[in-house]
């Protein structure tokens, strides 16, 4: 087993905190010219052009059970929807916008594990998703203004990444998670291809391919590479440090996010949206020290650092990094 590097674990997690919303603001960039199914086809075709050979020459096997199988076509289903959620709202909204407004997922989390799960889960966390949930309220309400529904969509991103999460925790502890990552990258593309082949016979509007320009084929490959790169860094930094340790760090996406919107699009939230994202932020980060204070008081989960993020409910992992 790998040995703990915390600082190590923590500087990989800070450049997933960078890399995801860089991905995100080329999709935003590609928006304009290019379709959205054509967008999320060519993210999961480049995934598995760069990791299928990781997996093949490390010896790793794609070969799952059948009714894990099942469980990992509803996984790749469902990363399909919420990418494609996550890419249309930044058609409308600013990055950090969009990004805290998704970060209501850990909330979600706790909340389907308390109702529908039926884990325990304490007053104060609950009270801590309410507040959670306020503040992601105030982020919304000047984004709605705006451009109305269409500010909605990262509440879906944040309800389809929970059940995501949920099958997510399902497989972890019977999968590799670069060959989970392979085997939901070829999924998806088995349903995206014939879907964009489909939609150009027909002229689908938002799925109907076009013929993209040089620069537009150099984004959608950075897209691709900035996705993978995401899920690495995240894969590599729980080799070196307990999730547990680096949830709080995933909090650092959403300054990131402010940053790159405002270098890129000179997109700012306004005092309201700030005021909902520190919210946000501080009701999340609540969260992770409760959990880590619960954590200490039952029995140690498996040490595997690959399945140690999917595991827990306060992780707010995102799309890029499963």
């Amino acid at each position: 087993m790998t040995a703990d590097r915390p600082l190590l674990g923590i500087l990989l997690m800070t450049g997933f905190c960078i890399v995801a919303p860089m991905g995100d603001s080329i999709a935003k960039i590609l928006g304009d010219t290019i379709p959205l199914g054509q967008i999320v086809m060519v993210r999961f075709v480049v995934q598995v052009l760069i990791l299928l050979p990781v997996v093949l020459l490390s010896g790793r096997s794609l070969d799952m059970a059948p009714h894990l199988m099942g469980l990992a076509l509803i996984r790749a289903a469902l990363h399909v929807v919420g990418i494609g959620a996550m890419f249309l709202s930044l058609r409308y909204l600013p990055l950090a916008d969009a990004v805290a407004i998704a970060f209501v997922m850990p909330f979600i989390m706790l909340l389907l594990g308390r109702f529908v799960l039926d884990e325990e889960v304490g007053l104060r966390r609950l009270l801590a998703c309410a507040v959670g949930f306020m503040g992601t309220l105030l982020v919304v309400q000047p984004s709605f203004a705006a451009v109305g529904p269409p500010a909605l969509l990262p509440l879906v991103v944040a309800v389809v990444f929970a059940f995501f999460m949920l099958v997510t925790r399902k497989l972890a502890k019977a999968t590799d998670p670069v060959s989970l990552q392979v085997v939901s990258g070829l999924m998806a593309s088995a349903l995206l291809i014939p879907l964009v082949l489909v939609a150009s016979r027909f002229d689908w509007p938002g799925l109907t391919p076009v013929v993209p320009s040089s620069r537009a084929v150099v984004l959608l490959l950075m897209l691709g590479a900035l996705g993978t790169l995401a899920h690495l860094l995240m894969t590599w930094s729980l080799r070196f440090a307990p999730s547990a340790t680096l949830a709080p760090m995933q909090y650092l996406e959403i300054p990131f996010a402010t940053l790159i919107g405002w270098l890129v699009f000179r997109d700012f939230p306004n005092g309201l949206a700030l005021v909902g994202i520190a919210v946000t932020m501080a009701a999340g980060l609540y969260i992770v020290a409760r959990e880590r204070a619960v954590s200490r008081q039952s029995v140690p989960q498996s040490p595997h650092p690959d399945t140690a993020a999917p595991l827990s409910p306060a992780s707010p992992a995102r799309r890029d990094a499963m």
